[in-house]
């Protein structure tokens, strides 16, 4: 695996769930998700933040979503992120919209119905909006301050999604282009350490947010604010000291000498290489 693109939601089903079906009668759905959030300000004051969140569901996940989940039911749902562009048709202009396309889904309601919330506040209700990517910086970050003298950045990086397709036997390659957005104190430090075509770690939470354009056109924007970013590929002091370049090991003792002789095979155990099979056809796909 050449980078990670992984997204874990648990948020509220905002509205029925609708299954549609492709001309081969493949299932899909688009579950619309609510998620809160604690959310930090730049002056330290937390707030409940809300976020929502498109998530495509495919095959036998989208019938279980069809027939259990109901507007307002809690659900768990892991996955990656996916962007599709396509030209508008009366301007001509380029657009995409990037949604999360489900791996994983869990129902979370008790078969009795919701329970109560604690009262007050409580840590015991917060829910789960996380994004980790791993992939190349796809250029320089630039750095901008705002009114309030705040820095902030925004971090392109690239992923890779490889899979063997089911129906046809081929190799397929996906890539996408995430919109990292970094704050305060580590902002800078990205700014002064990472470059274009650098590894990176990236973990925080997904966030959409509308605009309008010149001409007044409603967009949105999904990006990544970040908390953590690790710069990868870097020597460690730290575990320098700890690794050994020798491959002798120390004389081993008499019966782990037997139980060697006894092993039909000495070879070193190969990893197996990781094969995703897609159980969607490329000509379902709606983009």
């Amino acid at each position: 695996m050449f980078s990670l693109n992984r997204v874990y939601i648990i948020g509220y089903q905002t509205q029925p769930v609708d299954v549609r079906q492709t001309p081969s009668g493949t299932s899909v759905t688009d579950l619309n998700l609510m998620s809160v959030e604690k959310v930090q300000k730049d002056s330290g004051e937390t707030f409940d933040g809300r976020s929502y969140h498109t998530v495509t569901c495919w095959g036998p996940m989208a019938e279980v979503a069809a027939q259990y989940l109901k507007p307002g039911g809690q659900v768990f749902v892991s996955g990656r992120l996916q962007t599709d562009s396509w030209e508008d048709q009366e301007s001509g202009e380029k657009r995409s919209k990037t949604k999360m396309v489900a791996m994983d889904l869990i129902l979370l309601d008790p078969k009795d119905g919701q329970i109560d919330a604690p009262s007050g506040e409580s840590n015991l209700t917060s829910m789960l909006n996380r994004a980790d990517i791993i992939g190349n910086v796809t250029q320089d970050p630039e750095i901008r301050t705002t009114t309030n003298g705040t820095n902030v950045l925004t971090l392109g990086v690239a992923t890779n999604d490889r899979w063997k397709d089911k129906a046809s036997g081929e190799q397929k390659e996906r890539s996408e282009f995430h919109n990292v957005v970094i704050w305060g104190d580590l902002a800078t430090e990205v700014q002064q350490n990472i470059r274009k075509g650098r590894r990176v770690y990236v973990s925080g939470r997904v966030q959409t947010r509308a605009w309008e354009t010149q001409s007044g056109s409603k967009r949105t924007t999904t990006e990544i604010v970040a908390d953590r970013v690790t710069l990868l590929g870097t020597k460690n002091a730290l575990v320098e000291g700890s690794v050994s370049m020798s491959s002798e090991r120390s004389a081993p003792r008499p019966e782990e000498r037997s139980a060697a002789t006894d092993s039909p095979d000495q070879a070193p155990v190969a990893v197996p290489d990781i094969q995703y099979e897609s159980e969607v056809k490329a000509s379902d796909l709606p983009f």
